[in-house]
């Protein structure tokens, strides 16, 4: 196999194709005619970017599914807390330094998370875009907490500012990032450079953050 391939693919195709699968393999699709010179050479001319994919989805990669098990630790605002299953009458979850879950209530633990995040990100978010759309004299629609699985953050045309619950599970300058890049979009819609400078404007380091999120962001999750 030529290096860098784990599968060559040939068919009546006109021109070289490469695919980075999520397991790190590279395929080639190749036209039947080319040769095995054209494919190596084309093939090593990808090698950076065919680096930089397999990188790519190894960051990507699922985390590990949470248990809602005693010690298991659980972020927010960028620090994570052990979960402490309790004996008692009062059954749900509560967070007082700590995340404690009633044992009756381990069943449905995963509901139970989920609608505390959300709770808590509807107050962490709702006091930082207020915060911050007041300090560079912006204003926006309403606030929108969703269950977005892929999308931190977004801004509709009439001024709508949505955000994932998860997003509360990451550091506080993470949130503010994501916060920002959406008020940016009240000025400008798209992600030219204007768009960006606006954001640098904004929040000078910006780039550590979103590199942050790019790295990490897989994390955030009860799944």
């Amino acid at each position: 196999m030529l290096p860098h391939i784990d599968q060559l693919i040939r068919s009546k195709r006109k021109t070289i194709a490469i695919i980075v699968q999520r397991d790190g393999k590279v395929i080639v699709r190749a036209p039947l005619k080319a040769s095995e010179r054209q494919i190596r050479q084309f093939v090593e001319s990808k090698s950076g970017w065919i680096s930089e994919k397999k990188m790519q989805m190894q960051e990507q990669a699922p985390a590990l599914q949470k248990k809602f098990t005693a010690g298991e630790r659980f972020p927010y605002l960028g620090q994570e807390y052990a979960l402490s299953v309790v004996p008692g009458p009062r059954a749900g979850l509560r967070f007082e330094g700590g995340f404690s879950l009633n044992q009756n209530s381990q069943a449905e633990a995963a509901l139970l998370f989920e609608k505390w995040y959300k709770a808590a990100a509807r107050k962490v978010l709702t006091e930082r875009v207020r915060f911050y759309a007041q300090k560079f004299g912006l204003k926006y629609q309403k606030i929108r907490i969703s269950s977005a699985r892929t999308r931190w953050g977004s801004c509709s045309s009439r001024g709508t500012l949505s955000f994932t619950w998860r997003l509360v599970m990451a550091p506080l300058e993470v949130v503010d990032y994501v916060i920002l890049h959406e008020l940016a979009h009240l000025r400008v819609k798209n992600h030219s450079a204007t768009f960006w400078a606006e954001v640098a404007r904004m929040m000078p380091d910006f780039k550590h953050q979103r590199d942050w999120l790019k790295k990490n962001g897989r994390f955030l999750t009860l799944e």
